[in-house]
């Protein structure tokens, strides 16, 4: 089990990442799934599931609207029906979907090579969900979508078989339910196919990771009292798209009194002398996603900022040293405070402070870990997994807070954190900025300059 990174192209030169193997070894999972599932076929809108399912992607824009949607039955390979054109490109320039493994699925008169054949219809095909809902509902376009996915159950022979669908809306399921077909939840058949990651999936990911390692060097040089939050979110864009990343998800920033409690938005505040700043960057490379906490301080950082700072880390190493095979997600939380411990009422309202959840095609993978369900369903940690642990810890002077997150990938003996900006201690950035007259001014210190003076704590009387 490698962590290792080469270069975000490939080279005729040294073996990186094999992206024929990686289809295939998806797609293998995701059989195997099915297999040991009571359904007939999948149906996928999500996004994810489609990449994961098909090897297709057509861009960031499409990920929310539903508009294209892919089936796998028992007895044949993937077919996507996708947006206008795309359809044309794929049959042009994804030569996977012309092909399949399976015998009912094939050309009965083309030549064959081993165990792959020519298809009977090409894999790809021109289809359009119903614009969430913008297509008026008497075109008919939700029941045009159930009668090609019927056309398919029919003639792969799973038609009185549940059909597992990930997510879709009304009218589909609707139109679904009148032809007769039976609609299960099939979200959980794709997230366990996609639980454990392949050595090429686990590639992708270290290497997404690397890039923001970078985005951080560049933030932590940029960071600096008078820049906005949301500056940093448009540094942090650039590196990564100047590196090759697919899509910036998002970039949290938060600062100064916005850390506690925890916004999850950035927004336009000036960076202030003094200010803890903490940052989640979410992105995509070939689709495999980040989620990647840093905390600094800017200028310096007060003794509570320490402390806090302190107590994030205390939990991340208390639960990154139980990670190995065998070990559950319960196991983990049990180190993890409470809700109350941090100034909450119950767990729902702390949830995802101290997380942890698994990273792939999608930010919120399997396993979870979390003490609002972890306890009563644990899961089993097994090599291969990929999943970032995510601790929080507010400050006692009720300004600030901490926030750690690290990636790591479950090996045969324990695990590797793939996020390698430092962390194991509070930085602050800015550089020495401050002089005194005696010197650099001493970068833990309060940012109201008289709780720096015994005079001004009122230590001394006169």
């Amino acid at each position: 089990m490698s962590t290792a990174t080469r270069g975000t192209m490939s080279v005729d030169w040294e073996q990186r990442v094999d992206f024929d193997r990686l289809r295939e070894e998806r797609l293998a999972k995701l059989r195997a799934q099915l297999e040991k599932s009571d359904l007939g076929a999948l149906l996928a809108f999500d996004f994810g599931n489609i990449r994961y399912m098909t090897g297709t992607h057509i861009g960031t824009w499409a990920m929310d609207k539903l508009i294209r949607f892919a089936l796998i039955t028992r007895n044949s390979d993937p077919i996507i029906w996708d947006f206008g054109s795309a359809a044309k490109h794929h049959t042009l320039l994804a030569p996977w979907l012309g092909q399949t493994h399976m015998h009912n699925d094939a050309d009965p008169h083309a030549p064959h090579h081993d165990a792959v054949k020519p298809r009977a219809e090409h894999g790809s095909r021109a289809g359009i969900s119903t614009l969430r809902g913008a297509f008026p509902p008497a075109a008919g376009i939700a029941e045009g979508v159930a009668a090609k996915i019927k056309r398919e159950l029919e003639k792969f022979g799973v038609a009185n078989e549940p059909l597992g669908v990930d997510v879709l809306e009304l009218p589909i399921l609707f139109a679904l339910q009148a032809e007769g077909i039976a609609v299960v939840d099939g979200q959980q058949t794709f997230l366990e196919a996609r639980r454990i990651k392949t050595g090429d999936e686990i590639t992708l990911l270290t290497t997404a990771a690397s890039m923001v390692d970078a985005a951080y060097e560049n933030l932590y040089e940029f960071l600096k009292p008078g820049v906005k939050e949301n500056e940093t979110v448009g540094l942090v864009a650039k590196t990564l798209y100047d590196l090759g990343s697919e899509y910036v998800e998002g970039v949290n920033a938060i600062s100064g009194e916005r850390c506690s409690p925890h916004p999850h938005v950035f927004s336009d505040r000036l960076i202030r002398p003094g200010d803890p700043a903490f940052f989640d960057i979410l992105h995509s490379f070939n689709g495999y996603r980040t989620c990647y906490y840093r905390t600094f301080a800017v200028g310096s950082a007060s003794p509570a900022q320490v402390d806090a700072y302190k107590k994030a880390r205390e939990y991340m190493d208390l639960a990154i040293a139980l990670v190995k095979p065998g070990a559950t997600t319960a196991d983990i939380c049990e180190v993890w405070p409470t809700a109350q411990e941090f100034g909450f009422p119950d767990e729902e309202a702390a949830f995802a402070l101290q997380y942890g959840h698994g990273v792939g095609l999608s930010i919120w993978e399997k396993p979870i870990f979390s003490r609002l369900t972890s306890f009563d369903h644990p899961e089993t940690l097994e090599e291969g997994m990929v999943f970032a642990l995510e601790t929080y810890w507010p400050s006692a002077d009720g300004i600030g807070a901490a926030r750690i997150e690290e990636e790591v990938v479950v090996t045969a003996t324990g695990c590797e954190v793939i996020t390698k900006f430092p962390a194991e201690t509070l930085m602050v950035a800015g550089g020495q900025r401050y002089y005194s007259v005696n010197g650099p001014l001493n970068n833990i210190r309060s940012s109201q300059s008289h709780l720096n003076t015994p005079e001004g704590r009122g230590e001394v009387t006169a």
